[in-house]
């Protein structure tokens, strides 16, 4: 992990940019010797998403659009 002061950061950022992208490793920016952000190289995601994947995960025993009554509301009473 490399350190980088903000004003030689907002100086070289293509150049710094470019070098997190080669090399693969990231760079603390910091200011006034306390660390401000942090750029990391960037990650491809594994998987792509699957639209439905999770659609057998929700079960529902009972109607969700009837109404419920009066008599299960107890903010009425």
């Amino acid at each position: 992990m490399n350190l980088i002061s903000i004003s030689r950061f907002k100086a070289h950022a293509y150049r710094v940019i470019n070098t997190v992208a080669t090399t693969r490793e990231s760079v603390v920016i910091t200011k006034r010797g306390k660390a401000l952000a942090e750029l990391i190289p960037f990650h491809p995601p594994q998987n792509k998403p699957v639209p439905g994947k999770l659609s057998s995960t929700f079960i529902s025993g009972k109607d969700i659009v009837s109404p419920i009554g009066e008599k299960m509301w107890k903010a009425c009473t």
